[in-house]
């Protein structure tokens, strides 16, 4: 009996070792013809699709998908061609279930949906320059009425403040509990709502009194780091090319765009602005400031401000990040963590 079981053991690994060799065999008959592909497309020209017959099998048809969601099925193993129009920008991911003889393959490739127009160059005046605390680790900056708010990082030195942009002095703050990382801020409502780096939470604050409100937890896995809002919406960037949209009232991450331009992900997104339509984001470690549709994710044009570095004149200066805009005057103000100055800009398209 001993003998019958242990034969019984030996023909059913053997079992699984064919059908495991021959699973992995199957697995080289088709593939996606990457020859007719590009690796990027900007949403104008049409995707082609076709299979690589390894093996010279009769394929009965083929069902094309993208990112999960079926896009036709064709007979044999013609073409086929499709659009991105309403896709996000970034990763789309293709499959293709393959029907021949009884038995079915899938097979996936990836490609990249990038920004149709490279972005354009804005240049910018120098309408004033003021002075602006050198300890202040600037993550979030934004004026509310005609004061400044801004929101300061670093464990154990954060604080939200109210801050007079024509001296610097600050007016009024609020420290974080030792354990907390500040990052960005906005004001919707007469509230503000400030995010935080790595604790995966967020406070409401009295934009009057500032006085906390609540707290808040975040709803996915993401980092805190810059935050705006169009009225309606709050916006939250957390480190990668994502810009999520909130839900003010449920502070709930609904959706998301992905930061492109017709070239390559714009990735460490920082502090944002709205202004006028558009979302002004800090590129992190970059001098720079990029203007994102904020619909598409699309990188409309470029602020290249490193010429304002050569200004501040703290050596300990760090990155540019600090984007606060005057509705009232229709200039922006930047800084940056440790700057000494504050400058007022004008933007020319």
């Amino acid at each position: 009996m001993k003998k019958c079981n242990a034969l019984i053991t030996i023909l059913l690994a053997l079992s699984v070792i064919s059908c495991g060799d021959d699973s992995k065999e199957k697995e080289t008959y088709f593939s996606i013809n990457e020859m007719i592909l590009k690796s990027k497309y900007n949403g104008t020209e049409p995707v082609i699709l076709q299979i690589n017959n390894n093996k010279n099998k009769t394929i009965d048809s083929i069902v094309y998908f993208i990112n999960n969601e079926k896009l036709n099925s064709v007979k044999g193993n013609t073409k086929f061609s499709f659009d991105l129009k309403g896709k996000k920008l970034g990763y789309q991911n293709l499959k293709a279930l393959i029907f021949f003889s009884g038995d079915t393959i899938s097979t996936s490739h990836r490609i990249e949906l990038v920004a149709d127009k490279a972005p354009a160059l804005w240049n910018y005046d120098i309408v004033n320059t003021y002075e602006h605390d050198i300890n202040a680790f600037t993550e979030g900056y934004e004026f509310y009425r005609d004061t400044l708010i801004e929101s300061t990082g670093q464990n154990g030195n954060s604080y939200i403040a109210k801050v007079d942009y024509k001296t610097g002095k600050t007016i009024k703050k609020v420290a974080l509990e030792q354990q907390y990382f500040g990052e960005g801020i906005t004001v919707l409502n007469d509230k503000i709502y400030q995010l935080t780096w790595q604790n995966a939470i967020g406070f409401i604050y009295d934009a009057n009194t500032m006085k906390k409100i609540k707290s808040f937890p975040y709803d996915k896995k993401v980092e805190g780091w810059g935050m705006t809002n169009d009225g309606r919406y709050i916006y939250h960037s957390d480190g990668t090319e994502k810009i999520w949209r909130m839900d003010p009232e449920t502070q709930k991450l609904i959706d998301y765009v992905n930061v492109y331009t017709n070239d390559s992900k714009i990735k460490s997104v920082n502090e944002l602005e709205w202004i006028e339509g558009k979302i002004y984001g800090n590129i992190w470690q970059k001098d720079a400031i990029a203007v994102v549709n904020p619909q598409t994710g699309a990188v409309e044009a470029v602020l290249d401000l490193s010429a304002l570095r050569s200004k501040v004149t703290n050596p300990e200066a760090e990155v540019l990040n600090g984007i606060a805009y005057n509705k009232k005057t229709k200039t922006i103000f930047v800084t940056g963590k440790n700057w000494n100055k504050t400058f007022e800009i004008r933007v020319k398209q």
